[in-house]
């Protein structure tokens, strides 16, 4: 106990010194669970902390009152601020999410205690629960994760160590890095000026997208720029993020700014001259862009926390509205803004070329040199650089070597584990915190990469599925089971009704990144050749992944001798996609899997295309039609075919020959313009969709595309068989 009294008071002085600098820590607090609470809980109630906050069970039975918070809603507490906050990992284990999540909510001069029992490291916690896919324990996974947790707090110089009932280590602070640029009075950093002046200063179609590390006066620069713009420019500012919670610091600002004003709802704050600045939700922003109720000339949009919203719906948003800028967080939970800005750089090419970009590098929150901030950053590897493009690949992809990857060296070895989890952050549009975690100690989880000079230059990951007893694939096909993980292949069985693809034995691919300055020269098509050779030699029946109904992507897959297996009807909330699965049989078994599932996927398309995919995107729809078997075109549906693109015949009656003609076109090798016509007359034969608003406009454009499709399909396949 007087161990205790002496640490707390340390720490409490510690913590004040902490404030002068605006500086927060860390204190690793490991222990037997009883004597580390008792300790936690002499430092909670020895000083007047501002809204401490404890993180444990919400079964954990504390010997005083005190807020708890599960680590699964630890979220929700993303943009409020605490001085103390109590990790108790004793009952739930170690949650990468919450620590993620809530370091950013440490104030300055603030502490976050993690309490861990002794043995750190040396086996699976209870969180592992969550990686334990049917039919492994949660005890029997590695601790590859764990065990490099708990070397990284061992080794830092930024960690206060306190070894429950013993005495406190309290490291020397650093010394402390100049202080932050000169303010203007509004913004608290010469980042955020720069913001709020390229903010309000928008031009017409030259969006702005702002990235920033948390803690950086992102929201509050747009809340500055959103009064500045309502007072001064415009009469209405939308905004819109992934939740109204994420923007709540903007409506914090703009109220502070603007006290004539009053927030008359949740979602809406009106100034005293009229103007309004207004929330939506991204879905139901998209559907009054499509009613017209929101967007066009003069109008101003602002996107929060953008690298959590599909890449779809911003794409359709830089349409809408001439003057917009995009913000989003670099590293985290929300979702990585590198990935991201990789993702939707083509779409901000394609419509918008002059976009800006903008970094804010100075926090706010905090100061310069924090050391819980870059204690986290490493812990996590939230800010895993990409690794050098060493070389350009050869030509021919056959002469790439690709290698296994063992995670207990990867563990073990810092710098190869950072370069290759940069390369997948950088090469995907979201990674979180527990993803690190997945891939060192995830049951069934391979890697192999290429590798040029200790460079990484692309990595697969995979993940082994199915292999079921066929009393419980019976069960999942029913609906009665939902044993842990197995995404494709129970999916395949709950939807597609195949029992098969549960008791066969499968090879999902759950990344595959190639550095970007080396994609489409072969490094994937190497690393899936060089795999699903290993997979064949090893029994396995299947490969497959599932990924985002995007053209490009699927057309790789095709490329690679995959066919598509299932289509889900609604779109991912993560990409704003429809999910598309493909599979290769590697054996005889698999090739009589897959052959049920293609009848089963070719059977189901057309109808669904008609109603619940009738926005699936028209390249993604051609695509897939060249996968149905061929149809055969007899002399009347060139006739019909002819009528209508030559003469005045109504195209609806003479759908059947135009759904036809575009099956058949899918096959065929067309030009860029006559691939726009499929996709014209694909849209209209099989989802019912318009050329034109108007409907005369609409008759005309479609029989300019069938005109231009006759051609190459008669070129191809003859006037009449097909």
């Amino acid at each position: 106990m007087g161990n205790d009294r002496a640490a707390v008071a340390v720490l409490i002085h510690h913590a004040m010194r902490l404030k002068r600098r605006g500086w927060r820590q860390l204190v690793w607090l490991a222990g037997d669970a009883e004597t580390c609470r008792s300790s936690a809980q002499a430092l909670w109630q020895a000083n007047d902390w501002q809204v401490p906050v404890w993180v444990a069970s919400e079964r954990t039975a504390l010997a005083f009152s005190a807020p708890v918070l599960s680590p699964r809603k630890a979220r929700t507490r993303l943009g409020a601020e605490h001085q103390l906050v109590v990790i108790d990992t004793h009952t739930t284990g170690f949650d990468p999410e919450a620590l993620g999540a809530l370091a950013g909510t440490v104030t300055a001069g603030g502490l976050l205690i993690l309490l861990t029992p002794p043995s750190l490291g040396d086996a699976p916690d209870p969180d592992y629960a969550r990686l334990a896919d049917y039919p492994w324990p949660w005890q029997a996974l590695s601790a590859h994760y764990l065990e490099r947790l708990a070397g990284q707090l061992q080794s830092s110089t930024d960690v206060i160590h306190w070894r429950a009932g013993q005495a406190l280590h309290l490291p020397h602070l650093p010394v402390r890095p100049p202080a932050a640029n000169a303010r203007d009075g509004v913004c608290l950093s010469a980042d955020q000026v720069q913001a709020v002046r390229q903010l309000v200063g928008l031009k017409r179609r030259r969006p702005l997208v702002m990235t920033a590390d948390r803690g950086r006066g992102k929201s509050a620069a747009l809340g500055i720029a959103c009064a500045q713009l309502l007072m001064h420019k415009t009469q209405r500012v939308v905004l819109t993020a992934p939740r109204l919670s994420a923007v709540e610091s903007v409506f914090e600002r703009i109220a502070a700014l603007c006290p004539d004003g009053r927030r008359v709802a949740q979602d809406r704050f009106v100034l005293a001259q009229g103007s309004e600045l207004l929330f939506i939700l991204p879905d139901s922003l998209t559907e009054q862009i499509n009613a017209q109720q929101q967007g066009g000339d003069g109008s101003y949009l602002m996107v929060d926390e953008a690298a959590a919203i599909p890449a779809g719906l911003l794409g359709q948003w830089l349409s809408a509205f001439p003057r917009i800028a995009f913000a989003t967080t670099v590293h985290g939970y929300e979702g990585s803004g590198r990935g991201f800005a990789l993702r939707f750089r083509d779409t901000l090419d394609r419509l918008t070329p002059q976009w800006k970009a903008l970094t804010l590098e100075s926090p706010i929150r905090w100061s310069r040199g924090d050391p819980l901030e870059t204690l986290v950053d490493q812990l996590l590897l939230l800010k895993a650089a990409l690794p050098l493009a060493r070389s350009k690949a050869q030509p021919n992809s056959s002469a790439l070597v690709t290698n296994v990857v063992e995670r207990a060296w990867l563990a073990e070895h810092e710098a190869a584990l950072e370069k290759l989890f940069g390369l997948l952050v950088q090469s995907h549009y979201r990674t979180s915190p527990s993803d690190l975690r997945q891939l060192l100690d995830g049951p069934g989880t391979a890697l192999r990469m290429i590798e040029q000079a200790g460079e990484p230059q692309a990595v697969l990951v995979t993940r082994e599925e199915g292999g079921f007893e066929a009393s419980l694939a019976h069960q999942v096909a029913r609906g009665e089971r939902r044993p842990q993980g197995h995404l494709l292949a129970q999916s395949l069985a709950t939807h597609a009704g195949s029992r098969e693809a549960l008791t066969a034995r499968w090879r999902r691919v759950a990344r595959i990144a190639t550095h970007p300055e080396l994609r489409r020269q072969g490094l994937g098509q190497a690393l899936l050749r060089d795999d699903m050779a290993a997979a064949q030699q090893q029994g396995i029946a299947l490969y497959g992944a599932t990924f985002g109904a995007e053209a490009s992507l699927l057309r790789f897959w095709l490329a690679q001798g995959f066919s598509p297996v299932r289509l889900g009807i609604t779109r991912e909330a993560s990409t704003g996609e429809f999910a598309v699965m493909v599979a290769k049989a590697l054996n005889a078994q698999g090739e009589a899997v897959l052959a049920d599932l293609e009848a089963r996927f070719q059977a189901a398309l057309v109808g669904l295309l008609a109603f619940e995919l009738s926005a699936l995107p028209a390249a993604v729809l051609v695509l897939l039609l060249g996968q149905l078997p061929g149809v055969s075109l007899s002399g009347r549906d060139w006739q019909d075919i002819e009528d209508v693109a030559t003469g005045y015949r109504d195209p609806v009656l003479a759908r059947p020959a135009l759904h036809a003609l575009a099956r058949a076109a899918s096959r065929c090798s067309l030009s860029e313009s006559q691939q726009r016509s499929l996709q014209q007359l694909a849209a209209w034969a099989l989802q019912n969709l318009p050329l034109a608003s108007a409907h005369g406009e609409a008759v005309q454009a479609l029989r300019l595309a069938v005109k231009e499709l006759i051609e190459p399909v008669k070129g191809t396949h003859g006037a009449v068989a097909v």
